[in-house]
This record gives structure tokens, sequence and C-alpha cells, in this order.
């Protein structure tokens, strides 16, 4: 385990159940859903039903279905980079409570207890072929959300956005929240407010400057390369940036 990550999550997880069969392992939370089977990992399933809309996003994209629990999000977990062409889906097995669909889980169900703006869990299950195992992540769909990468192509972004996107990453951070993939793809605007998703590898961290900065200058790069700093990086980072930093310090300090 490194030296700053945290071991245990806040809270006691009170809402989960385990059902396994042939097909492989579901866990779920029974207060969302009393019931989840394998057919809810099933896009052709709900594609027979005609309550299957596929969309971009992560790396194998992700599908909105129409679930008795409601309008859902049914993402496939897949690699990315270079080790995509050689393991695609596959992910070597070192125990159910290891696996990364579990980890995502169980991470989702802690920020929903501390009030953060994140997907809700609904199920996960995975599968186990020997020495590997494939996964599947059905969380609540957040109704009405565009992403900040969509955002941008359309409107730019302005001062009163980015420092509500960085009031949004503040908010993570004073909890010790890490996401490992902090970018405009991963934070949805709604209606009802910002929100952050995909929380696949991410973690509870003990206090550190260097990971919280560290995320900020990642999501610097992905606002830079959507072309936020239209050239010149001196501009972006005393008009846009400085706006992210504003609202980030004056949200992490409250």
């Amino acid at each position: 385990m490194n030296a700053d990550s945290a071991p245990d999550m806040p809270g006691t997880i009170v809402r989960e159940q385990l059902r396994r069969n042939a097909e492989g392992v579901i866990l779920f939370d029974p207060g969302v859903s009393p019931q989840v089977d394998h057919d809810w990992f099933d896009p052709d399933h709900w594609r027979r039903h005609g309550v299957l809309q596929a969309q971009p996003g992560g790396r194998g994209g992700v599908a909105v279905i129409d679930t008795p629990a409601g309008e859902c999000v049914l993402r496939h977990y897949r690699r990315g980079g270079a080790v995509a062409v050689l393991m695609g889906d596959r992910y070597l097995w070192t125990g159910a409570s290891r696996t990364r669909c579990f980890a995502e889980f169980r991470l989702l169900q802690a920020l929903c207890r501390l009030g953060l703006p994140a997907p809700e869990p609904v199920a996960v299950r995975y599968r186990r072929r020997g020495l590997w195992y494939s996964a599947d992540l059905i969380t609540r769909r957040i109704a009405r959300a565009e992403t900040l990468a969509e955002r941008m192509t359309v409107a730019g972004i302005g001062a009163e956005l980015a420092e509500e996107v960085g009031a949004l990453v503040a908010r993570f951070h004073r909890e010790g929240v890490w996401h490992a993939d902090l970018n405009a793809h991963n934070i949805l605007i709604a209606p009802a407010g910002l929100y952050l998703i995909d929380f696949d590898r991410g973690r509870f961290r003990t206090p550190a400057d260097g990971w919280r900065l560290a995320n900020l200058q990642r999501l610097r790069r992905s606002l830079i390369k959507l072309g936020a700093a239209e050239g010149r990086e001196e501009a972006f980072d005393s008009g846009v940036w400085a706006s992210v930093l504003r609202g980030y310090e004056r949200t992490f300090g409250a």
C-alpha cells in the first residue's frame, strides 16, 4: 500500500448484497433495487426491450438503460492505451474485494454518504475466467447532463463556470478523494449542479499537497488540450485557470 493511501473509507457500508451463479458475481444496493440479475449487464437485453441508448464516453463507451430502478448508465470496464491491444477488457484476478468494480462501487457509496456530487451506484458484476476477470458497473443516470468538454466546444469556459469547476474539485479533495483521471470529460454539468464521474481506480488518500496539485495539473492539461488556452497559455493561466484556482481555494478553505 502506498504511504499516502488511506486504507479505510469513511462510514460503514451497510447497503450491499451479493448474488452468485455460473454467470459471475453481482454486488448491488438493495436500497436502490431489491433485485438485480445478470440480464441487467447485457446491452442486448435492453436493446430487445427498446430501452437502450448508446452514447460516447469512457474507453468503450457507455449505455443508458431504462431499468426498474429508473434510468441508469451501464459501463463495461475496458483498458486504455497500448495495453488495451493485448488485454482488452481483462484484468488480473487478485480477489473479489480487489476487483476494480467492487472498489468503485464501494467508493461511490462512500462519496454519496459524504454528500459529494457523484453518481449513485446501483450494481456491479465481475465474471472470472481463470486468472482473469471482466467487469461492469451500473449507476443512476444524472439527468439532462453534459460533460464540461461538450460545453466547451459550444460555449467555451467562462470565469463563472471555471470557478464552479474549481469548487467541485475542492469538495472532493477536502474529503481526501483522489480521482485517477481528472479531466473535462469526467465533469458533468446538470441543472442540479456539477458532478464528478468515473471513479475507476480512485481512492481516499491521506492529506498531502502533492497529490492534490498533481490532480489539478491533470485537469489543467485537459482544458488546454480541449482549446481553453487558444494557443496562449499565459492568458489561460491568468484567466480561466486563475478562476479555477480561485474557486478551488475558496471552497477548500471554507
